[in-house]
């Protein structure tokens, strides 16, 4: 595995399992997840980042980001709960929307100058890393079926 980038994690049963060769614990929740635990860090860090934004955004862009980025893992860990491969599938790709929509709503607060342009890089990062690790995960649960 390459530095930066880490692999998802996790499926209903501990067969499924994208880690380092080093980590073998099963995986007994979606709290046990790398890539819930990664956009629970995100969504953290957007809460960070938007109490600095005016309060008359509050309603706006404000919402939006938080909205957006707490769907996230709530979506990986809705999914993970339900009783088919399907419906967690179906889940992580409504994850994945909640992401490219988070991602939106950064470019737009950078360019209103609402975010710097530093923090916009470390978010959107973050965000593509979280992306990768979602798109495996889903690759990785389809091709079991």
């Amino acid at each position: 595995m390459t530095e930066g980038r880490q692999s998802a994690v996790g499926s209903r049963q501990s067969d499924l399992v994208l880690r380092k060769p080093s980590s073998a614990t099963p995986i007994a929740s979606y709290r046990d997840l790398r890539v819930w635990k990664l956009a629970i860090d995100l969504t953290v860090a957007c809460y960070r980042a938007t109490s600095r934004f005016p309060k008359d955004e509050i309603y706006g862009l404000t919402s939006q980001i938080r909205r957006s980025s707490t769907s996230i893992p709530a979506n990986i860990a809705e999914g993970y709960g339900r009783d088919s491969k399907g419906s967690y599938l179906h889940f992580l790709r409504i994850a994945q929307g909640s992401l490219k929509e988070l991602e939106t709503h950064l470019i737009v607060s950078t360019q209103l100058a609402l975010l710097d342009v530093s923090s916009e890089a470390k978010l959107l990062g973050d965000a593509d890393n979280i992306g990768r690790m979602l798109r495996s995960l889903i690759r990785k649960l389809e091709a079991e079926e």
